[in-house]
């Protein structure tokens, strides 16, 4: 993949996101242009780092003053104790407003650290450095930052912008499978929302994609990554549009949250809500039966993920209320026209969403246990 820049529009300043196999080898002058810095705080997980800390470490001048924190990325410690462990271990570092926080890993390091990075001294500088296909296509760009609450999932954050973002497609060679696997599910959801070419691409090269097939990494990366930033370029504090980029997740958030974080990557948990959001388009007469079948048919190619929960449809939907699309305790779901268009619906008759909870657990044509 030649070196792709992606400008993405923000109230707080327009930054780039640099797409590329192989771009972290040049990303030293990417960082010095961003003008002068005190010390370098790299943010990142013990697994992350032994994987790609070397990578890592190169992008930087060899004279930068630099510090590693490593935090735990589990879902289940993206939380605000996490938060103030990472910003106490700033302070012991000596960090100061003209440090920068440098986010080497999947969401739960991003998020950590951007919400770190939003508060610490009031706002430090920050550079994401995704190491998983969900947060080079979507978590890692956008500027929203937050962590969960045992009441629900990103309740707690803020926006706030990195000041560049390094996408390469080289840090996924190490990804366990499950965790691949589980990014393509925003990967799907582009299509499903934004572009239904990239649907249709997905359709006819999903075997390449589950080999991690360089060609086919170049394509999907870089166009998730467009898609995303004209969204937010347009949306950027989620008033309207911006909210497209959530289908599935009103079901998604909910399952996270009713499992304690700790059953579903948070891939998982939104293949299983778009496959939901689909049969509930359909049933509210929506989202048409065909475009609704090859969703589910192509979220199914993902692979096996962890089973539906054995809660009520009443505490699924009491998890939903907590959701941040929420108003005034009213649910909101983004649902699909067609593929390629998705638009956020309130006044979805509560009928049909308990039938979607019920019908829900079979949607999936197997389900099986994954080795963490």
């Amino acid at each position: 993949m030649k070196r792709k820049l992606i400008r993405v529009k923000s109230s707080a300043g327009n930054y780039a996101v640099v797409c590329g196999a192989g771009i972290l080898r040049h990303a030293a002058n990417e960082i010095s242009s961003l003008g002068r810095v005190s010390s370098v705080h790299l943010v990142s997980s013990p697994t992350v780092w032994h994987a790609v800390g070397k990578k890592a470490r190169r992008m930087l001048n060899r004279k930068d003053k630099r510090a590693l924190h490593l935090i735990d990325d589990r879902e289940s410690a993206k939380n605000l104790r996490t938060v103030e462990a990472l910003s106490r271990s700033l302070v012991c570092a000596g960090a100061d407003r003209h440090s920068l926080l440098v986010a080497v890993g999947g969401g739960v390091v991003g998020d950590v650290a951007g919400l770190a990075a939003a508060t610490y001294l009031r706002g430090v500088a920050l550079v994401q450095v995704p190491t998983t296909l969900i947060a080079q296509v979507d978590s890692a760009l956008g500027g929203k930052t937050g962590v969960n609450l045992p009441e629900g999932k990103n309740l707690v954050g803020a926006f706030y912008p990195p000041r560049r973002v390094f996408a390469d497609p080289q840090l996924l060679s190490t990804l366990p499978e499950r965790q691949y696997r589980s990014g393509l599910a925003e990967v799907i959801k582009y299509g499903v929302i934004a572009d239904k070419k990239l649907f249709a691409y997905l359709e006819n090269n999903f075997v390449k994609l589950l080999r991690r097939d360089c060609r086919a990494l170049d394509y999907i990366i870089p166009r998730c990554i467009e898609i995303k930033a004209e969204v937010v370029s347009r949306d950027e504090r989620e008033a309207g549009l911006r909210e497209i980029l959530n289908f599935g997740h009103t079901f998604a958030h909910a399952l996270e949250t009713v499992t304690n974080y700790r059953r579903y990557q948070h891939g998982e948990a939104v293949a299983w809500g778009m496959m939901a959001a689909a049969l509930l388009g359909h049933e509210a007469g929506i989202t048409p039966a065909d475009d609704a079948s090859r969703i589910i048919c192509l979220v199914r190619r993902i692979g096996h993920f962890p089973p539906w929960p054995r809660v009520s449809s009443k505490v699924l939907i009491a998890a939903m209320r907590s959701d941040k699309k929420a108003r005034a305790g009213k649910l909101r779901f983004v649902l699909a026209p067609r593929i390629g268009k998705a638009r956020s619906y309130d006044d979805i008759p509560l009928a049909l969403v308990e039938r979607t909870l019920r019908f829900a657990p079979q949607l999936a044509t197997c389900t099986g246990k994954w080795n963490a």
